[in-house]
């Protein structure tokens, strides 16, 4: 994949992270799923990894790994991941989300793919 290729990759992340409910969560695959890209979900690591230079202001709080465990949190400077998620009432206990089911939002179910 060329590194435009990567940027319009990260792009799109970035699009469905915007779109991520407060107090909700999704995982790197599902995001990598909804995108037609299922074998990527590390590149949406590694999108998420840059997105504070790309948009400050980016919910990349909101996306954790398959099973709820916070696996970017050594990514976020400033506020803890743990802290945004726990002021939007989701509950975390050792670094794992709570109910992972009742919070999890999966793109491909709740938006419409263009």
């Amino acid at each position: 994949m060329t590194e435009k290729n990567n940027s319009n990759f990260f792009d799109q992340v970035y699009q469905v992270v915007r779109l991520i409910p407060e107090g909700r969560v999704t995982s790197y695959g599902a995001i990598a799923r909804y995108l037609g890209s299922a074998k990527s979900s590390r590149m949406v690591g590694w999108a998420m990894n840059g997105s504070h230079a790309h948009d400050p202001d980016l919910p990349a709080h909101r996306v954790v790994n398959r099973s709820g465990l916070l696996s970017g949190k050594h990514h976020f400077t400033g506020v803890p991941m743990q802290d945004l998620l726990e002021n939007e009432g989701i509950r975390v206990t050792d670094n794992r989300i709570e109910n992972f089911d009742s919070v999890f939002w999966d793109p491909s179910e709740e938006l419409e793919y263009d």
